[in-house]
């Protein structure tokens, strides 16, 4: 059975979780710009909490391919506030900063985020897995190459599943040498990887159990989906939950989600057949 300590909360996977994504950015590709005060953040917060959200994921920096790049000190000063606010407001939430810095996850968990989500895996901060061992909290790798400016140019793979299940071993090993506990991982939907790729991945999720770590999967509203069936990302929705039961099937530990009541419900279906 997988677990992770959050701040002294034990979760367990035993039934996979939901993550509400809340970006407190002007320019994410499908809710940029949505929470640009402090109710309308707790509003969203309040909203996945009680539709059964476990985790919500603040992000202050878009990942989207092509993004603006923004400061260090941008990124803290959009995401250290909704901690707070949030945590504030509802005190038991259990809040992971979305955050490739080590400078701004040192603040986020300072204002009190209990786990770490890279979409570098560390490779884009020499500080960041000392960081993690320092704070000891949990921490979520992804897989990515480049930068989000340069990812779309990096979908070369000798064989794709087989590729990132060596590079999260090799990640995690170097995070058990600094001592780093709890570890999760995310094949990184999208980045660096095209549509085909995406479906790949899908397909294959369940060899990434031999890690023998909790498995997140964020695939909520993606262009692997809207491209797909030639729609937008707001028509999205009946595509991503189709999704998730593939997810879920394949062993997906945690859905990263935009909408949280309906991955609940995927969640809930697919248990009951597991019975």
């Amino acid at each position: 059975m997988q677990t992770i300590n959050c701040k002294g909360t034990l979760i367990d996977f035993s039934t996979p979780k939901v993550m509400g994504i809340i970006n407190v950015t002007p320019d994410s590709f499908f809710d940029g710009g949505r929470l640009s005060s402090e109710n309308k953040i707790l509003q969203q917060a309040e909203d996945m909490l009680s539709e059964g959200a476990t985790f919500l994921d603040i992000g202050g920096y878009s990942s989207r391919p092509d993004a603006t790049d923004i400061s260090e000190n941008e990124e803290a000063q959009r995401v250290v506030p909704a901690i707070k606010a949030i945590l504030k407001e509802f005190p038991s939430a259990i809040l992971s900063i979305d955050t490739f810095r080590s400078n701004v996850a040192k603040r986020a968990v300072t204002a009190g985020a209990a786990i770490i989500n890279d979409i570098s895996a560390g490779l884009l901060d020499d500080a960041m897995l000392q960081t993690v061992a320092n704070l000891q909290v949990p921490y979520i790798l992804m897989h990515m190459r480049g930068r989000p400016q340069t990812m779309k140019s990096h979908t070369e793979y000798d064989h794709l599943t087989t590729d990132i299940i060596t590079y999260f071993t090799e990640r995690i090993a170097e995070t058990k040498k600094l001592g780093i506990n709890d570890c999760m991982i995310d094949p990184g939907f999208g980045f660096a990887k095209n549509r085909e790729q995406n479906f790949e991945l899908l397909q294959n999720l369940d060899q990434f159990s031999v890690i023998e770590v909790p498995l997140l999967a964020g695939i909520s509203r993606k262009s692997m989906i809207y491209k797909t069936l030639n729609i937008t990302p707001d028509e999205a929705l009946n595509g991503t939950s189709a999704l998730h039961m593939v997810a879920l099937q394949n062993g997906a530990s945690i859905l990263r989600v935009h909408d949280v009541a309906e991955a609940v419900q995927c969640i809930k279906l697919n248990e009951q057949l597991k019975k």
